[in-house]
């Protein structure tokens, strides 16, 4: 008799949450119907597969190819076991940041967008950027309020991936700003980013810019830091395309021969 009075309470509890009100205020009449569990077994997963959906629009992470085809042979250095680490999202639950550095080429953005898509099947919300885009975009701000709802779009979502960091230069203007996002992000929210520059040539990014070293403080502090050395595997590719068209035509020519 209690499993039963609990159960008709949880179903109850649950018709609330989704908002099923009228069937609530009309529980004497409905709420052993056999049918009433798969209603809310249904609009429960129709509302997490529009969450996902919204989440995933909102991620923006394009196309990307998956871990599973990631060459570990490829990289001469990369630490395997911590890559799979982040796929617990450990990282998510200690507020972690994580950095992945390394030069052009070495799937540092392939890891990044992988890791962004499990989180967002994990149920978190996040959001994908190029660092570039993400400063301009603040910097473009016209006035206080614009600025602060720009912040809040990338520093609310569960998890921020900040791409590409280090291609170009940047003003103070854009140092500052950025500072301004890992600060406010700083111990509550993590940050994943990605990087071909080793920090202590930040200074090249942001040239004379005071905020650089409280800025890489605050990224570093407790952070995950994956470095991949290697050459280009987008190069590599480039080669075996190039190769295999060069085989191609050979054996074309000798067939006509």
């Amino acid at each position: 008799m209690t499993t039963d009075k609990t159960t008709d309470e949880q179903l109850r509890t649950r018709a609330r949450r989704l908002g099923f009100y009228g069937l609530v205020a009309n529980w004497t009449d409905f709420g052993a119907e056999p049918w009433v569990p798969l209603l809310l077994d249904r609009e429960d997963q129709e509302r997490q597969h529009r969450s996902l959906e919204r989440r995933i629009r909102q991620a923006r992470l394009e196309e990307f190819k998956q871990i599973a085809d990631f060459d570990w042979a490829w990289p001469k250095q990369i630490d395997r076991d911590t890559v799979h680490e982040l796929f617990s999202f450990q990282f998510i639950g200690e507020t972690a940041n994580v950095v992945l550095a390394g030069p052009n080429g070495v799937g540092k953005t392939m890891i990044a967008k992988n890791v962004a898509q499990q989180a967002l099947l994990h149920g978190y919300t996040v959001r994908f950027t190029a660092g570039s885009a993400m400063l301009n975009d603040l910097a473009a701000q016209d006035g206080a309020r614009a600025l602060e709802r720009r912040l809040k779009h990338y520093c609310q979502p569960q998890l921020l991936v900040i791409d590409e960091v280090g291609y170009f230069s940047y003003s103070n203007r854009h140092a500052d700003l950025l500072f301004e996002v890992v600060n406010r992000r700083y111990q509550k929210l993590p940050i994943v980013i990605t990087t071909n520059r080793p920090f202590d040539e930040w200074n090249t990014v942001f040239p004379n810019a005071a905020c650089v070293v409280a800025l890489i403080d605050r990224l570093v502090h407790r952070a995950e830091i994956v470095t991949i050395a290697g050459d280009s595997y987008r190069l590599k590719e480039a080669n075996d395309r190039a190769a295999a068209k060069a085989a191609t035509r050979t054996r074309a020519r000798k067939g006509a021969a």
